[in-house]
């Protein structure tokens, strides 16, 4: 007969993103502490997701319970199906601290707003003692980025990035100084990537593949509503850390040599092309960016790697992911309502298909809804692009993205799109609004030809929509971008076309707004 359990004394909530086993938490074993996990509607239905992220987050978040418990910690999964699931994190909460008798609740500080307001709130008016600690995860704390820049009218990332090389010691030398003379090598990492003649050929995909068509079964029953491919069940994500970690030596190894140079570059032969997809790992806590950043600059000084690419991939986790963390946390909550230039219009129905004759959104959105995924460059510079220029509601781009990216939580995803993508904050995170004609897009990628629309016409039924919605947008927003110094080149241009080739630019653009379902 097994001798009954200690008295439960703490819970401590684990959420879907804070999937990290050497938290310090689980250096000891205590037979009073119970690790709560829980699948809530509250979460699958805040906004309309992906199959596989729901799915992926499920799996990861199983794989975790399993882990701390044959570590030998108590764990209580309470499953979508359960019929104890009240689904909601406050409510099961609260039942099961009364369920347990415990004294005292514990988590780790959620990332996102909305979460972390939610648990503050329920955690002040119970009469437990409820505390809440660091996750241990990333570089900097939430306010660090506001006491960076406090008085400074710009924020800017260079800056941040610059101060986090050196008080890190990642690739400077004693002096502080950037190694090879240069802080940033962004010119070397603007290369399309051919796949012809002396082009590296794409990398082997080694991810896991992962069959869970019982727990989809059970996630559909449930009634959660979803969208994206029907092929779901089969994931191809690292779902726990020793996945993440070999996928990670995987990239290092095979990859980062040629993501700096083609960092930039789409193709239709290649989703991923030079990328780590490392992303889901990284934020759902599995893999830490230290451990990552001290990997990539290991492979740069054993001669593995370049430090073009190296640094490129380093400024993407040091610099730009702990920046838009401090972003997200200085100017929430009302980030995700800001809408500087009025925009307003509904996404496209083939936003949810793919069905559209621009070949680089079909491929781009048909991606994203395929597998999840979409590089940076399809996010901003396709599909963020298409959505400023034609101008679509911030608010629903942000919750398109959020809901279709594995790797997309809001912390992480909503100044990337309010922000760098659809300069909906009027210019707080991006110096410049990142939209371009059909020029740019063709020459970083494949998908202009054999496309409905030609790239080189501005008017015309198989005009390219980005020529003429280019054109309209700087002449739409003069009164607000026309200063920008940024910008100058353009506005400049825009002088010699005033008159009739510009009122017929605007023209064709305006009915291309007008019919943005058809396109």
């Amino acid at each position: 007969m097994n001798p009954p359990r200690p008295r439960t004394h703490t819970l401590r909530l684990l959420l879907g993103d804070q999937l990290n086993p050497r938290h310090s938490w689980f250096a000891t074993q205590d037979e009073g502490v119970v690790y709560v996990l829980m699948e809530v509607r509250q979460e699958t239905d805040y906004v309309l997701h992906h199959a596989q992220k729901i799915l992926a987050l499920f799996a990861a978040m199983r794989a975790m319970a399993r882990q701390l418990r044959e570590a030998g910690h108590r764990v209580r999964y309470v499953a979508i199906d359960d019929a104890s699931n009240r689904q909601s994190i406050p409510a099961n909460l609260a039942a099961l601290m009364a369920h347990y008798g415990a004294e005292a609740l514990q988590y780790q500080h959620p990332d996102e707003w909305r979460l972390d307001a939610q648990l503050r709130a329920w955690g002040t008016a119970q009469s437990f003692g409820v505390q809440a600690v660091d996750s241990e995860h990333f570089y900097t704390r939430r306010t660090e980025l506001a006491e960076v820049f406090q008085g400074r009218k710009q924020w800017l990332m260079e800056h941040f990035y610059r101060r986090m090389r050196q008080r890190h010691g990642v690739l400077v030398d004693a002096a502080g100084e950037p190694e090879g003379g240069q802080w940033n090598y962004d010119h070397d990492n603007r290369k399309p990537w051919p796949g012809t003649g002396d082009a590296p050929a794409l990398p082997p995909d080694a991810r896991p593949t992962h069959d869970h068509g019982a727990l989809w079964a059970t996630i559909e029953a449930a009634g959660v509503e979803s969208f994206g491919a029907p092929e779901a069940t089969r994931l191809r994500w690292p779902l726990h850390r020793a996945e993440a970690l070999a996928w990670l030596d995987h990239f290092i190894d095979s990859t980062l040599p040629h993501f700096g140079a083609f960092e930039d570059a789409m193709h239709t032969r290649g989703t991923r092309l030079f990328h780590s997809l490392l992303s889901f790992a990284l934020n759902t806590k599995m893999l830490g960016p230290r451990e990552v950043v001290e990997r990539a600059q290991a492979a740069y000084h054993a001669g593995a790697a370049p430090l073009p690419a190296v640094e490129g991939f380093i400024r993407q986790i040091l610099g730009w992911r702990e920046y838009v963390r401090g972003i997200y946390w200085s100017h929430m909550p009302g980030y995700g309502e800001r809408n500087a230039l009025g925009h307003s219009a509904a996404l496209p129905q083939w936003f949810w298909t793919g069905d559209t004759r621009m070949r680089c959104m079909q491929h781009a959105v048909g991606q994203s809804l395929q597998g999840a995924y979409a590089h940076h460059i399809q996010r901003l510079m396709v599909i963020g692009n298409f959505a400023l220029l034609a101008g679509l509601d911030p608010a629903a781009v942000h919750r398109w993205y959020l809901g279709v990216y594995i790797d997309a939580f809001e912390w992480v995803e909503l100044p990337n799109t309010v922000g760098m993508s659809q300069f909906a904050d009027g210019g707080l995170l991006a110096t410049k609004p990142y939209v371009s004609s059909a020029a740019y897009i063709d020459r970083m990628s494949d998908y202009c030809s054999g496309c409905h629309y030609d790239k080189k016409q501005k008017l015309g039924d198989r005009a390219c929509p980005y020529n003429a919605l280019y054109w309209d947008f700087f002449a739409r927003n003069e009164g607000m971008l026309g200063r920008n110094s940024r910008l100058g080149m353009v506005y400049r241009q825009l002088q010699t076309m005033r008159g009739p080739q510009l009122d017929e630019l605007r023209g064709h653009a305006a009915g291309l707004r007008a019919r943005l379902d058809t396109l």
